[in-house]
Formats: C-alpha cells, structure tokens, sequence
C-alpha cells in the first residue's frame, strides 16, 4: 500500500503539473493500493476549501484513521526526533506512524521531513 501525502495530491490535482502527472503514472505504474491518512485528508480539504478547488475525487480515497497504537508510535517518533535535534511537525509524525503501522510506504516531495524518519522505520515509495 502507498499513502499519498499532501504534497502529491496537490500536485495530482493541478492540471498544470507536470510532476502530478508523472506521481499519478508512478502510482498507477506500482499496481499497489492506494490511500491517505485522516491527516492528510483534513490538509488537503482544508486547502480545497480556503482556495475554492472542489475536488470530489479525493472523497473516494480510502482513508486511515489515526488509532491509539499510531499515538504511541507518532510520540515516539517525535521524542526521538527531538533527541537527535531534528524538529519534526507533529502531523508529520502522525502520518509517518500510520505508515509504520500499516505496512505501508509513503509518497511525498517533503524529504527534508520525512527522509530522517526511515531510521525510525518509516518507509518511503520511490
């Protein structure tokens, strides 16, 4: 399974966007699942929102819901982080905890983010 993070479903959903459409035929190309977060969910929908985009599509996705095992994972990740002097958003640990704990990789242009949390288990798609 590949979760998308907000940045690609942004880019998906600009027409313009040459790297949306070379995301979608990567996705597409790795014949695995696909779905979003509850995290990634209210981002995007709040961006749809405040710049008038409706966007129905992304209701269709699959979406993970944020559980108690994903917060005591996303605490973790967080805690460490902190330890070894990388401040990390709290919503990115929460989307990279529901990652881990799905088994999944996640797809997202934030790798100055998201790259240091593969030492904690965190699986990117590439």
């Amino acid at each position: 399974m590949i979760i998308l993070d907000t940045d690609i479903l942004i880019e998906i959903f600009d027409k313009k966007s040459q790297l949306g459409g070379e995301a979608l035929k990567k996705i597409l190309g790795s014949g695995e699942s696909i779905s979003l977060t509850a995290i990634n969910l209210h981002e995007i929908l709040y961006g749809l929102e405040k710049y008038a985009k409706p966007v129905r599509e992304i209701l269709q996705l699959p979406v993970l819901n944020y559980t108690k095992k994903d917060a005591s994972v996303s605490s973790k990740i967080e805690l460490e982080s902190e330890r070894k002097g990388m401040l990390i958003r709290r919503t990115d640990s929460m989307i990279a905890a529901i990652t881990i704990n799905n088994a999944a990789s996640l797809f997202t242009l934030d790798l100055k983010h998201f790259k240091p949390l593969e030492t904690l288990g965190l699986q990117l798609f590439s």
